[in-house]
């Protein structure tokens, strides 16, 4: 089963091949996970697709207030009897008609949900390799720190991982600084200062990072700084890790010859499940 603009269809819907997300990516997304009934961060995440499709100039429905799309997914996973754990994404697409320049800026939205296995976060992988992705970079710009349709760059990335077996690939922006992984952003430590890419460098503006960046403020051992991350600066650090809001954290244990730590990550778990759990 599927949500599509508020109603709870068969999950073979099809979409028309004039649908605007299929020709042109031209939709927002957000991914959410839900723990015991509740969608974690959800203001968070609700204020980040408002102001994304702000920024994309799709015209934001009168009735798409917090409540509404809180009442749209769990309706949603209610039915599909996954509330104790939940993976959603919430995808609005600008309605179909029109060229590169649309009929108008209206939109549909479809919410899709599956089960999880795991209601706390834990490490998923214990050895987990990446190296840098240089076929293409993410320009530094608006755009790139928002979660659009068009991710054709972390697509070729994630199948670049997988043909050289690797668990996942760091990305680059213009400037060759290194912003994010193919599957979330990125956090390295260097002594006793987290470093994170900030987003004017064109990483993902994630909710997951906002979390974690609070998260290690309150460790008294370790200073956060928002700076640039160049790929010789890997080779130093004595952590690397990824978050995202379904996996959490995911600690780098091996980039090239180097191999990490994962200290810092698994004290940063720990804080992060008495936070959902509270």
């Amino acid at each position: 089963m599927i949500n599509f603009n508020g109603v709870i269809q068969d999950s073979d819907l099809q979409l028309t091949v004039s649908n605007r997300s299929f020709l042109y990516g031209d939709g927002v997304f957000e991914t959410l996970k839900i723990v015991n009934n509740k969608i974690l961060f959800f203001e968070d995440h609700y204020f980040r697709l408002m102001a994304s499709m702000r920024i994309v100039r799709m015209e934001i429905p009168m009735t798409f207030t917090m409540e509404y799309l809180e009442e749209q997914i769990m309706k949603l996973v209610g039915l599909l009897a996954i509330k104790d754990a939940a993976r959603v994404r919430f995808t609005v697409f600008r309605n179909e008609g029109g060229f590169y320049l649309p009929n108008d800026n209206s939109i549909s939205f479809v919410i899709q949900a599956a089960k999880l296995e795991n209601i706390r976060y834990k490490i998923p992988k214990i050895q987990f390799e990446v190296d840098l992705y240089k076929d293409f970079i993410v320009p530094r710009q608006l755009l790139s720190t928002l979660k659009t349709a068009n991710k054709i760059t972390h697509v070729t990335a994630s199948i670049f991982a997988k043909e050289n077996q690797l668990d996942s690939t760091l990305l680059i922006n213009e400037t060759k600084n290194v912003i994010e992984a193919a599957n979330g952003n990125l956090f390295m430590l260097m002594g006793n200062k987290l470093i994170t890419p900030p987003i004017s460098e064109g990483c993902l503006n994630g909710i997951m990072r906002k979390q974690i960046i609070s998260l290690a403020k309150q460790i008294d051992s370790v200073e956060v700084i928002e700076a640039a991350i160049s790929p010789f600066d890997l080779q130093k650090a004595d952590e690397l890790f990824i978050t995202n809001v379904i996996v959490g954290i995911q600690p780098i244990t091996k980039y090239r010859k180097k191999e990490f730590e994962v200290r810092l990550a698994n004290q940063l778990l720990e804080k992060l499940n008495a936070l959902i759990e509270a």
